[in-house]
């Protein structure tokens, strides 16, 4: 039993080995194509670096990284709703990140409309203020590394046998533990506040929204590229849109670019 094992792992050896050359190879085409991506921006050959980014989006090579490069692209050729778009889509991968937060300030100057900001109050959004300082995947990371710790605090209040030192270990471990759930009960909350909000872009230079949903009815304004919206409803071709300052209306699923 213990040769044909041994067989096995050999015969199988070529096929891992192949796959690892395939993968590292692979990897090694991604990097160097965007190596060349940003030679060609370095260049100031923005839709050349444009073409080759894309490409690597296309074959699924996302990343904050990614998505800001594209931005500063179509930013230096003043395409305003694609700048937007990509910066907006690098936040989402890394909300922290301070360069791409201050480009995208700089290219939400550059939009027509100005729409006010009416700040949202109550209980919902004092949470969500808090849990949106980390990534839910951010959240189940310090989840499980308080996890671990909870534990070592229980094994030293089980081993221990001076009592000061043992109601220490227990109570660090009942800090611990509340503050799991803390931050599993946050990480929970901000996927679905996440899940909840569909944000979009508006990618045509005029685009009408509607009173309703349809092509007949009369407009109740207009928007323009780079705006940011959220989709609050689908009907057919068409969205049920909010503004930031929570005036609604129906605008044609082509003008927009859903995040």
């Amino acid at each position: 039993m213990k040769t044909r094992n041994i067989n096995g792992l050999i015969t199988l050896f070529p096929f891992w080995t192949l796959l690892f050359c395939l993968q590292f190879s692979l990897f090694g085409m991604a990097q160097s194509d965007f190596d060349k991506a940003n030679q060609s921006y370095q260049r100031e050959k923005y839709k050349e670096a444009i073409q080759v980014y894309q490409k690597l989006l296309n074959s699924g090579q996302e990343s904050a990284e990614l998505h800001f490069n594209l931005g500063n692209c179509y930013y230096k050729l003043h395409e305003v709703a694609p700048a937007i778009y990509h910066y907006e889509k690098a936040l989402q991968l890394n909300p922290n990140d301070r360069e791409i937060q201050t480009n995208l300030v700089y290219a939400n100057k550059r939009t027509i409309d100005d729409i006010k900001v009416i700040p949202k109050v109550g209980f919902h959004q004092l949470i969500g203020s808090y849990t949106s300082a980390l990534k839910p995947s951010s959240w189940g990371i310090w989840a499980i590394v308080l996890s671990f710790m909870a534990v070592g605090l229980f094994i030293g209040f089980y081993l221990s046998y001076v009592g000061l030192i043992k109601r220490l270990y227990f109570i660090g471990m009942l800090c611990m533990l509340i503050a799991v759930a803390t931050t599993a009960i946050a990480g929970f909350y901000e996927q679905n506040r996440v899940n909840s909000m569909h944000p979009a872009i508006v990618f045509d230079e005029t685009a009408p929204v509607k009173s309703e949903p349809k092509s007949s009815a009369p407009d109740a304004f207009v928007l323009h590229a780079g705006t940011k919206v959220e989709v609050l409803e689908n009907l057919a071709n068409w969205r049920k849109i909010e503004l930031s300052d929570e005036t609604t209306g129906w605008i044609d699923a082509d003008k927009l670019k859903e995040l």
